[in-house]
């Protein structure tokens, strides 16, 4: 029966895979390579993204038309300027917001590139009502990608809009239980502290922290979180915490349009960080 069943998959396997080679965006077996080990590090974790990025350059200097490869590295410095790893943020914010538009240039009807091209440009300054849109054209060709509903939930988030922010990083989650997309508990996390359900964002953020303790995003709302609720020890620690991962504890939060938003994260933090010292 063992032998009957492999003799069933074994085919099945081999056409899906040459499917899947035939679809490879670049004829560049390097480029691919480097992708694929960019790609894998991403995820792993944040202090890798330099690393990373690195690896994506060089795919790209072998085929500087290779769309995936160009939408990941803008994503990559989205996360060095977010992070607290740029050495410099001018020109890593020049640097990313190229790779996003060059990749759209060559995206053709890839889901993917729309969705990091999206995420990237609207860190780095283009209009979000626009990026929206252009992660609502990667859903419709694709309804079950997950990492677009990871992507559309960052950008309602930014765009004061946390129920959907939270209705789309759980959609993302639901498609992708177990292959990491992106951070939907710290954006399930940060939608409820906007809306001021502080206990329900506590518990989401604390979940975000197990994913990637090395990712600084979810500590900053925690942080500020605990603060906004009195608890300022443990907002203490908490910016402890943080300082030993990025020397960036409150960044200017830009991308959030809703002013009374970015407000109510810089005062927490700020009260926080101020309990550190």
């Amino acid at each position: 029966m063992a032998v009957s069943v492999a003799g069933v998959i074994e085919p099945t396997l081999q056409v899906a895979e040459t499917a899947r080679l035939a679809q490879r965006p670049t004829d560049d077996l390097t480029a691919y390579d480097l992708y694929l080990r960019a790609y894998a590090m991403f995820f792993t974790s944040a202090r890798q993204i330099p690393e990373a990025l690195r690896l994506l350059e060089q795919a790209i200097e072998h085929d500087p038309g290779y769309g995936p490869a160009l939408a990941w590295a803008s994503v990559c410095c989205v996360r060095l300027c977010m992070d607290g790893r740029s050495h410099d943020l001018e020109a890593d914010s020049r640097k990313g917001a190229d790779f996003a538009r060059r990749s759209l240039q060559v995206a053709g009807d890839d889901p993917g590139v729309f969705a990091n091209a999206a995420l990237a440009l609207a860190f780095f300054g283009e209009d979000i009502g626009a990026m929206m849109t252009l992660v609502d054209r990667a859903l419709s060709l694709n309804p079950s990608f997950a990492r677009g509903w990871y992507v559309s939930a960052c950008l309602r988030h930014r765009a004061d809009q946390p129920e959907l922010a939270i209705e789309h990083a759980e959609a993302a989650f639901r498609l992708s239980p177990r292959a990491q997309v992106g951070f939907s508990f710290t954006i399930i996390g940060a939608a409820h502290f906007l809306s001021r359900r502080f206990d329900k964002a506590i518990a989401k953020l604390l979940l975000a922290i197990q994913e990637d303790p090395n990712y600084p995003p979810p500590y900053r709302f925690l942080a500020s979180c605990y603060a906004h609720m009195g608890r300022l020890d443990e907002a203490r620690v908490i910016v402890r915490r943080l300082r030993a991962i990025t020397p960036l504890v409150a960044p200017s939060f830009s991308q959030i349009r809703n002013a009374d938003h970015r407000e109510l994260i810089l005062t927490g933090l700020r009260l926080a960080a101020g309990e550190a010292e």
